[in-house]
């Protein structure tokens, strides 16, 4: 019989993510597609104890191909299927499964992860949660660029508030119209990052732009 304690999964990280902050906060994904699921894998991954998921679709084979679901999700509720997977990373993750759209009666966390695919729709969102949320993080995609939005504070409020440009203005094409999962992963990597940098009461980085084909990186 092995007597030996179980291992410690957060070991490697202990020193980047702080265990105990991050356990407090309660964690709010919305649109969990490209960028949305990998967000929420990465959250429950690094120890988020209470995730609540915010999505109206439902699983289709272009999603194994971009967004990291499975074959056999393939009809089921996204947030169903991805609260799913969160489980099979820890089944101790308090998890909320919103199959809708947002909505302005629905409460959120403090911190949200915005991951909708238009600026009609995060403006939305915006005007609605601003109010509440205490931390606010933003992932846009076209292709192979990437701009990741993060608000802690009044002057990163106020800068956010003028990239909501009318839809008009955007691209031709939704946020994620032209996608891979490599791209998804990396805009998913950088929100969750200046997450931990806002636990860790580190400046964040309120506007980053990086065109994965031009090597081209911005820090605004």
């Amino acid at each position: 019989m092995n007597s030996s304690p179980p291992e410690d999964r957060f070991v490697r990280q202990r020193e980047i993510v702080p265990a105990e902050k991050l356990a407090a906060v309660h964690a709010t994904v919305i649109g969990v597609g490209a960028i949305g699921r990998q967000v929420a894998i990465q959250l429950a991954a690094i120890g988020a104890a209470r995730l609540q998921l915010i999505d109206f679709d439902s699983v289709d084979a272009s999603n194994i191909t971009t967004q990291g679901y499975l074959a056999e999700e393939v009809g089921r509720s996204k947030v169903e299927a991805l609260a799913g997977a969160i489980h099979q990373i820890d089944p101790a993750i308090n998890v909320e499964a919103v199959c809708d759209r947002y909505r302005p009666k629905l409460s959120v966390g403090e911190a949200v992860f915005c991951c909708v695919d238009s600026i009609t729709t995060r403006s939305a969102i915006w005007r609605s949660v601003s109010p509440h949320c205490v931390f606010w993080a933003d992932g846009r995609m076209l292709g192979e660029v990437l701009r990741v939005l993060a608000a802690a504070d009044r002057a990163d409020r106020e800068h956010y508030s003028q990239t909501l440009f009318a839809q008009h203005d955007a691209e031709r094409g939704g946020c994620t119209s032209r996608s891979t999962i490599y791209a998804a992963g990396i805009a998913a990597g950088l929100m969750v990052h200046q997450f931990t940098r806002w636990l860790r009461g580190l400046p964040i980085e309120r506007d980053v732009t990086l065109n994965l084909l031009a090597g081209e990186w911005s820090v605004a």
